[in-house]
């Protein structure tokens, strides 16, 4: 894996960063880099992240799997960093699989109905997956996931395994009913856990190589270091931000695979949660080469100056030839493939962008597999804590995200929380 951020220097883009300017960000990479060194040696609360390449117990993962084999279908019931993590392996590799993985990361009764109905309970297994054990979502799809395989006559404690921290109800159930469990590692937020028990173990379900994941991971790991020049994670990171500070405050992650279409997914949620304080931050926004390029690009080369686009190219990938046809018109694609169709529309969309003065990013991958996904995953990681380290915002806590859970367990009756009162106080002005 390597970044390429020539098309966001000064000479290309606008905005854009200059020579110059990227020498003197390198001074704030190496004071950067010192903190977060300090901080993973001593396994601070949100550094720990970047020694989980180190930290993971990879046995553990596959001892508690095992007990699942005749596995068909995987539910892993958790949100957000509790899910997108182990979503973007499984999604990104499903071709390799014969589980069929679905997440449970949204509270939709109709959609959970459905999917209930369709799958085969008795080949099911089912991953719960919550730190605290309290949050409501899980908790809830998981009571009506228990509800449909005692309907069914499942044994649920047969299917069932827990991943989740060492008190709450979670792990009480887990306890009583003598599920499977895996601890969430210590000081690692959900959105930083994608390359722990939290993200690996779907992988391990679905039987995809932990090793190879974590080795692409360790690899990235080694190339921190105090400059960006030398650490593709470090690039991204401290370009990103040298460019929101010059205006470009949105973020257009793009890759051109469709198995990677979870990973902008998952980026937007790091990128948002972690940054987005004290009026700081890029906005994460989504989009889907070459799907998007006939939709969104005609905003992100014609439109407001305010955006980097960040192109993710998959490299190798099997091909297909596109049949010939009779029509003329369509010679020109007689003898190539799909593959090579969609490296050329990368390589225009990105010239395209430079030729428009606007600034772009090349995050390019060998191929997509475990290995690549684990150095993707762990440079983006390390991306996001160095840009919070150059924004000067916490990383690792997310007070708004929680602002709004505490309004939910209000109205739901859980307690008294103040912030519940904010929804009685809604003004309206509708219109029929």
């Amino acid at each position: 894996m390597h970044v390429d951020i020539a098309n966001a220097l000064a000479a290309t883009a606008s905005p854009g960063v200059s020579r110059a300017a990227l020498e003197r960000l390198d001074d704030q990479v190496a004071t950067a880099h010192d903190r977060i060194e300090r901080g993973i040696d001593a396994r601070e609360h949100g550094y720990a992240a970047l020694a989980l390449p180190e930290d993971v117990d990879l046995e553990e993962i596959r001892e508690t799997t095992r007990a699942f084999p005749d596995t068909e279908t995987l539910l892993n019931v958790g949100i957000g960093g509790s899910a997108l993590g182990a979503a973007t392996i499984t999604d990104a590799l499903d071709a390799e699989s014969g589980v069929d993985a679905h997440y449970l990361d949204n509270v939709d009764p109709e959609w959970l109905t459905a999917l209930l109905d369709e799958v085969d309970l008795a080949s099911t297994t089912v991953n719960v997956v919550s730190r605290s054990g309290t949050t409501a979502e899980t908790l809830a799809n998981f009571l009506v996931v228990r509800d449909a395989f005692e309907d069914a006559g499942v044994d649920w404690t047969d299917r069932t395994f827990v991943t989740t921290g060492e008190s709450g109800p979670l792990r009480r159930l887990a306890d009583r009913h003598d599920l499977p469990t895996l601890p969430q590692p210590d000081g690692v937020p959900g959105r930083f856990a994608a390359l722990s028990t939290v993200g690996l173990a779907a992988a391990s379900v679905c039987g995809h190589d932990l090793d190879a994941l974590v080795a692409g991971a360790s690899e990235q790991r080694e190339t921190l270091g105090p400059s960006l020049f030398d650490a593709p994670g470090y690039a991204y990171g401290a370009v990103a931000y040298a460019l929101d500070c010059r205006g470009a405050n949105v973020n257009a992650m793009m890759p051109y695979a469709e198995s990677l279409e979870t990973f902008a997914e998952w980026f937007a949620q790091l990128w948002a949660e972690s940054l987005g304080k004290d009026g700081l931050g890029q906005t994460p926004a989504r989009a889907l080469g070459a799907t998007d390029q006939h939709s969104q690009l005609q905003l992100y080369r014609a439109g407001p100056r305010d955006k980097l686009v960040t192109l993710v190219h998959p490299g190798k990938r099997d091909d297909r030839e596109i049949p010939e046809t009779d029509a003329d018109e369509l010679s020109y694609l007689a003898g190539t493939g799909l593959g090579d169709l969609a490296d050329a529309e990368f390589d225009a969309t990105e010239a395209s962008l430079a030729a428009a003065g606007r600034p772009s990013v090349r995050v390019a991958l060998d191929r997509v597999d475990e290995h690549e996904l684990g150095a993707l995953l762990y440079a983006m990681e390390a991306a996001c804590v160095l840009a919070g380290e150059l924004y000067a915002v916490d990383t690792f806590v997310q007070p708004a995200v929680e602002w709004g859970k505490n309004a939910a367990r209000g109205l739901l009756g859980e307690g008294d929380y103040a912030e519940a009162d904010a929804v009685a106080d809604k003004d309206t002005l509708v219109v029929d």
